[in-house]
């Protein structure tokens, strides 16, 4: 089911509606709302639409990743800005930005926009005046590593009573005292809260499958 972004850019402030449409009917799933920054309020009209496109998408990201989204703006020039190579380094940025996710421009006159005619007499608690954060994933990133499941030196602890080779006597002592609250159930590791309520800790391969049971529907 797909998800449908509805954005609003005032002069001094911007404002996103996260939805979808089931049978028809459409249900609400987030609604966001950001004063501009001193600088933000120096950009064009242009600037200021797709500036909200990159902090909705950035705000939605964890609903919106990997699954298609539409978004209605009430400006056609922005399809033309996606085509056009002489732009400058602000928007090339943005728009690279919005590669990572499977967005389909809708130009909605606005007086036939009437979610955004919403969002803009909406009255929200808008966040703080900082810049949108728009530096690309890896604009500062020199290595990547991939770790271990965090609970894996646990485990491996409570199963074979063995610690990781080259660890110090007070790095034992750590996994030792962390493992308290953990108990190994039919090869499944748990975890007590503080709640008493005895949780499984998740796979790494089991990330992915959960996160889609729990989005796959509004």
């Amino acid at each position: 089911m797909p998800f449908h972004i509805h954005i609003d850019a005032s002069d001094k402030a911007m404002r996103g509606a996260l939805r979808q449409v089931e049978d028809r009917l459409p249900y609400v799933i987030y609604l966001i709302s950001k004063n501009l920054s001193k600088v933000e309020l120096n950009y064009t009209v242009i600037e200021k639409e797709l500036l909200v496109i990159v902090y909705s998408s950035n705000k939605f990201k964890h609903y919106i990743t990997l699954y298609q989204a539409f978004v209605h703006t009430s400006h056609a020039i922005i399809k033309y800005l996606m085509n056009k190579s002489d732009v400058n380094a602000r928007i090339i940025r943005w728009l690279l930005l919005l590669q990572q996710f499977d967005l389909t421009l809708i130009e909605k006159p606005r007086k036939e926009n009437v979610v955004a005619i919403f969002l803009s007499i909406l009255t929200l608690p808008a966040s703080d005046e900082e810049m949108v954060d728009d530096q690309l994933l890896d604009e500062h990133l020199f290595s990547i590593s991939v770790l271990s499941p965090w609970f894996s030196n646990i485990a491996n602890y409570m199963v074979v009573v063995r610690f990781p080779p080259n660890l110090s006597s007070k790095e034992k002592r750590k996994i030792v005292r962390k493992s308290f609250p953990f108990t190994w159930i039919g090869g499944n590791h748990f975890r007590l809260g503080l709640d008493q309520i005895l949780r499984r800790c998740v796979r790494e391969e089991e990330v992915f499958d959960i996160l889609s049971a729990c989005h796959d529907r509004p």
